[in-house]
């Protein structure tokens, strides 16, 4: 029976149940959105179509009031989408075409490309592949308009992982890539080397040139979408992976895309075949080795590997089982996860004094075959001991350090890494598998220092979000059969970042003993303050805020009688087709050429690398395009340049970086480059790079007790006592603090 209802001023008409709609009927709001199709209980739900007041409408199903299932939305703006619904999103597969005439054809997952799927951009380019919450990740290949294709991995919408790159010209690039450049070693065959049809290259062949582990063929297929928009059973879609690759080629009549391979034919001479063996560094081509002869690259190619991340880590070593640490490393991931998951469930609350000192600790023995409230393991019987559990999980929230992520950093089944070159004190470092964490053993005199300066560091820290003193995360004791103890101490990684680090410095302010052997430097080496041959010009209000920080963190580690400390700082060059001559000994860089006058005066100098400059932008915290890195706490900088306004760090064509206290702060290295000759017309000459500072202030764990003051004594009848390392504590943040004003200098 029909039935019209009035309330409020809207209006239905239609079949009931009682006086609520239920059945076939018409609804009409007040602000003229109109429905007309099945009612269940006063809801929605079945078939039915939908008209808002904006304009836009949809027709198809319904459930419990919510677009859910499959259906047709029209939007004022003129674009559309027929696919499947759940509770108002885009879910499940679909068609989608936007106002600019841009279409997506694929799988959705609440309102976002997820899945596979094809793109298709108004200008004629197109992307087959995988999706996630909205861009490109995973396999998949772009060809674009003007010929150029890419089969490979993304990540986030760029080309990510390794991959194959086919020019219009015919050439192609088998390598990787690291947000959408060129990344490490591959293979460049010019066009014409081989023939552009898919002919020359062959399965076997292709496998040899590209040791990526899996092929990067694939066959995507998208039939009959939709047919009928009311019946579902039209919509198809299918993923096909085809392990054998050749040339890579769309058909542009179909949405397939299709690899043949003829195995074993070419149109040209092996012999004749060119092959260019290259290098990048962010997307910058530093070297590159021309061959001609084709039997030796493809045995070069068969035992060729992409340089991966972890490739990179030349100064690391993964602890797997038989190494001497690995039970240890098994203990402390044991013990770290045991303590944090039980400390994670306690409220949060302030810190007491209880909840400092030797005696605030938890306790407890790991027997192999596990207990009432351990779990049996692998590893040896051991007694484990966590310091100040409550003030260390407040410290983890206080820098925004998840529980659960901390764990899986440390805990997670990739393991540790042992750092090959153990500290001067002959301290072991490891590295978690993500490069988050420090894990550095400890003195027992080292862990008495901390819980002595623990309550100042706990209070300093809280007033300070922007310190540059390293992060402490956790701090624990193993104790083996027979009585050893092994103490540990975890930090944050000053150098966690997607940059690479091309220097590393440890810089005192001292001299004496303060240069590092050039037979030892190498990539990844840390020099010492002798060996800075740069100074760092800055924005002033980067400047101004750095050194205020660094000497109110020299005058805390005053008061705490600590000295033997140091600015750890890292270097990113943006200049890195001079990286070879970076990673030599500072008097052997590259010297820039000099023309003389007529008067026999130096006139001129030619940089080979000319600075150019690093742009900072306006700081957008919704951008999604802006990475915080692991430095999540401490607030965003800003900029003299900018109008002191908030800035991110925009590196073109790499990534847009939050700019804090130590992390991400541009800056020009000046190399003051010396010469033999000398006179009145003599100029000053420099190179200038663009580099990209992360620092920090570490190993503040020494004090100033009777062995060092013994030390200075000693030292001093020996030694200018000014250019030794071990002095006083007031002396040494001073001298600190004045060496470092040097190190980055107001700009003129």
């Amino acid at each position: 029976m029909s039935t019209e209802i009035i309330l409020d001023g809207d209006v239905y008409f239609g079949n009931v149940k009682g006086m609520i709609p239920h059945g076939r009927g018409k609804y009409t709001w007040s602000d003229g959105t109109v429905y007309e199709g099945d009612w269940e209980a006063g809801k929605m739900t079945g078939m039915g179509q939908i008209t808002w007041s904006s304009g836009a409408s949809y027709e198809g199903e319904f459930s419990g009031g919510y677009l859910d299932g499959f259906g047709t939305l029209s939007n004022p703006d003129g674009s559309t989408y027929a696919g499947s619904w759940r509770l108002n999103n885009q879910h499940g597969l679909g068609r989608k075409q936007y106002s600019n005439s841009d279409i997506y054809d694929g799988s959705w997952k609440e309102g976002m490309h997820e899945g596979s799927g094809k793109y298709v951009w108004c200008n004629g380019n197109m992307y087959i592949g995988n999706w996630k919450a909205g861009s490109m990740c995973g396999r998949g290949v772009m060809k674009w308009v003007n010929g150029d294709l890419f089969d490979g991995y993304w990540l986030n919408g760029y080309r990510h992982g390794s991959g194959v790159y086919r020019f219009a010209d015919g050439g192609y690039y088998f390598g990787m890539w690291c947000k959408g450049l060129k990344e490490g070693q591959g293979t460049f065959y010019p066009a014409g080397s081989r023939s552009q049809s898919s002919r020359s290259l062959g399965k076997k062949t292709v496998r040899k040139k590209r040791s990526i582990g899996r092929s990067l063929s694939e066959k995507i297929s998208f039939n009959g979408i939709f047919g009928d928009s009311s019946r579902r059973s039209s919509k198809r879609i299918s993923l096909e992976i085809d392990d054998s690759i050749g040339d890579s080629a769309f058909d542009d009549n179909s949405d397939v895309l299709s690899y043949s391979s003829d195995e074993g034919k070419s149109d040209v001479d092996d012999n004749s075949t060119v092959v260019c063996e290259r290098e990048y560094v962010q997307g910058v081509l530093i070297k590159e080795t021309t061959k001609n002869d084709v039997g030796s690259s493809h045995k070069r190619g068969q035992q060729r590997k992409f340089r991966t991340k972890e490739e990179k880590k030349k100064s690391s070593a993964d602890i797997f089982k038989g190494h001497k640490s690995y039970y240890l490393m098994l203990n402390l991931q044991l013990g770290i996860r045991y303590t944090v998951g039980k400390i994670t469930p306690v409220p949060v609350r302030e810190v007491r004094h209880s909840d400092f000192g030797q005696r605030a600790r938890i306790r407890m023995y790991f027997p192999k075959k596990g207990s009432q409230l351990t779990p049996p393991h692998s590893s040896v019987n051991f007694y484990w001991k966590d310091y100040c559990p409550m003030v260390f999980r407040n410290l983890r929230e206080m820098f925004k350090l998840d529980a659960a992520d901390y764990m899986m950093s440390i805990c997670g089944d990739d393991g540790l890494r042992e750092l090959s070159s153990p500290g001067k004190s002959g301290s072991l470092f490891y590295l978690s598998h993500d490069d988050k964490f420090v894990i550095k053993t400890l003195r027992t005199s080292e862990l008495k220092v901390l819980l002595k300066m623990l309550p100042s560091y706990y209070k300093h820290v809280s007033v300070h979000d922007n310190t540059l003193i390293t992060k402490f995360y956790g701090l624990h004791e193993i104790t083996l059969r027979g009585g050893k103890k092994v103490q540990f101490v975890v930090m944050g990684n000053m150098f966690y970042t997607e940059l690479q680090i091309h220097r590393r410095y440890d810089l005192k302010g001292s001299c004496y003993g303060r240069s590092t052997n050039k037979d030892d430097i190498e990539e990844g080496t840390t020099l010492k303050d002798l060996d800075l041959a740069y100074d760092f010009n800055m924005d002033k209000s980067l400047r101004d805020a750095l050194l205020k920080q660094i000497y109110l963190d020299s005058l805390f580690l005053e008061s705490q009688g600590i000295i033997d400390y140091s600015l750890l700082l890292g270097l990113h060059f943006r200049a890195p087709d001079h990286l070879k001559t970076l990673l030599e000994p500072p008097d052997a860089f590259h010297r820039p050429q000099k023309t003389l006058a007529d008067d026999g005066s130096k006139c001129h100098v030619d940089f080979s690398i000319p600075p150019k400059g690093l742009l900072l932008v306006t700081h957008e915290p919704s951008s999604v395009d802006t990475a915080p890195g692991p430095h999540i706490r401490g607030s965003t900088l800003k900029a003299f340049s900018v109008g002191d306004k908030e800035v991110d760090l925009l590196l073109p064509g790499t990534a847009r970086l939050r700019v804090q206290l130590g992390v991400n702060m541009p800056a020009q290295a000046n190399h003051k480059v010396s010469h033999d000759v000398s006179g009145p017309s003599e100029a000053e000459l420099f190179e200038v790079y663009d580099v990209v500072l992360y620092l920090g202030i570490i190993d503040i764990l020494q004090e100033y007790n009777t062995r060092k003051k013994i030390e200075h004594v000693y030292k001093s009848a020996r030694h200018d006592p000014m250019s030794i390392s071990v002095a006083d504590p007031k002396f040494y943040a001073k001298r600190f603090f004045r060496y470092l004003e040097k190190v980055f200098p107001a700009s003129t």
